[in-house]
């Protein structure tokens, strides 16, 4: 597959390079991003809290002359205080907080753009949809990026057709991720990936077909087990009711099952419904998510459940991330929020303020994991800096169901300022 990639790519560029050359202005975009964070993490289990204070830079820039662009950027993560298990910096004895110190190059791509087509060849942010199965990971220090061309065609109305081949992706392990730590954190996860989706505008919404077929590389089951073939598709729009008040709606459903070299024999369902109301400041938010689980799946002992291995995992399923790999029992998420948006403060601004409330249980074997409440604030200061402060609270129900089931608090407060 790897020299279809190559020529997959060697097309696409051959097809940018015909289109009718016109003399253009060479245009420098710099790259300047930095974030300074601090994170706890007290977790039932460790006798210590997790203490993290890390710095996030990237640096770099984007060169382009009419359609054509190349864009090249570094990352840095350094940890000012190492109090905490990084996943890879084998302190066992606090909770992970998983911002290795690493230095890499993030995204370098080479990209022809028009309004009809876009394509990009080389390593690159990919977040498809609302992330639920490729995204970039941005919460985390160190982002998730492909190696990968991707075809972005919009020639017709209303119509997109998104289409990627990834051979490998840049994990948030950093440079010392190894495949050999238990669980297996690797720098790079290589193997012949697809993503396709297929989106149709409506005046009610967007509808899009996807399929996502992942096929790994990596000779570590805890990495084989992730190859498998998802096919759905999803509905997401919104509806003005009145001056100030709009009604926003999401469904969607897909299918998964075993791929490639999975040792493991499965299906599993995926659902997710959620409804949104604006009224004015406010916004209402309550959502269901299922995850289902297999109890027949055969090379796995307990049942194997859909997982969704690319995805930006912390937008979902609460921001204790304590199901970042879901429990052979499947999941079920129920969850309601509430938002409150101030336009200003002072000259700084809008702020935002939100809560939500989840209660997650099994698929399978009525399981109830436990509970879980998410708070966070948010405020532009200015054109380039924002600040936050963000809580979540995990309260595990019953004897434990799954490795690293146990009572977790964690706290962050966080400033970015990007150029």
């Amino acid at each position: 597959m790897r020299s279809v990639y190559l020529s997959l790519s060697a097309s696409a560029l051959a097809a940018a390079a015909a289109a009718p050359a016109l003399a253009q202005d060479i245009v420098f975009k710099p790259i300047v991003e930095a974030r300074l964070r601090y994170e706890t993490v007290d977790q039932q289990g460790f006798g210590r809290d997790a203490d993290a204070v890390t710095m996030r830079v990237r640096a770099g820039g984007e060169i382009s002359s009419g359609p054509f662009a190349f864009l090249a950027e570094a990352e840095g993560t350094l940890a000012i205080d190492e109090s905490y298990n990084s996943g890879v910096n084998r302190k066992s004895l606090y909770p992970v907080i998983p911002d290795p110190e690493t230095v890499e190059a993030n995204r370098v791509q080479i990209q022809y753009r028009t309004k009809p087509l876009v394509v990009t060849l080389g390593r690159q942010r990919i977040n498809l949809d609302d992330q639920r199965f490729v995204g970039s990971v941005a919460w985390r220090q160190n982002e998730q990026t492909f190696d990968a061309v991707r075809v972005e065609y919009m020639g017709i109305k209303d119509l997109k057709l998104d289409l990627t081949y990834a051979i490998s992706a840049r994990t948030i392990w950093g440079v010392d991720g190894s495949k050999f730590l238990t669980p297996a954190r690797p720098t790079q996860i290589d193997g012949d990936d697809i993503f396709g989706n297929l989106s149709y505008k409506t005046k009610y919404g967007t509808l899009t077909g996807f399929a996502y077929l992942i096929d790994e590389d990596e000779g570590v089951p805890a990495l084989l087990r992730n190859s498998s073939q998802t096919y759905g598709a999803r509905f997401a729009g919104a509806l003005p009711l009145a001056k100030k008040v709009k009604l926003s709606y999401l469904a969607s459903y897909a299918r998964q099952s075993d791929y490639a070299k999975n040792p493991v024999d499965y299906e599993a369902d995926y659902a997710a419904a959620e409804l949104g109301l604006d009224i004015s400041a406010i916004k209402l938010t309550a959502g269901y998510e299922l995850l289902g689980s297999d109890a027949s799946a055969s090379g796995f002992a307990g049942g194997f459940a859909f997982q969704t291995p690319f995805a930006t995992l912390h937008k979902f399923n609460g921001w204790a991330d304590k199901f970042l790999t879901t429990p052979g029992t499947g999941l079920q998420d129920y969850y309601g929020g509430i938002a409150y948006t101030v336009p200003k403060v002072g000259k700084a601004g809008p702020l935002v303020a939100s809560f939500t409330f989840h209660r997650f249980s099994s698929d399978r074997l009525s399981i109830h994991y436990g509970d879980e409440y998410d708070a966070q604030v948010t405020l532009k200061l200015n054109k380039r800096l924002s600040a936050l402060v963000k809580y979540a609270d995990y309260q595990r129900e019953g004897i434990a169901s799954y490795a690293g089931d146990a009572d977790t608090k964690k706290f962050w407060a966080q400033i970015d300022y990007a150029l």
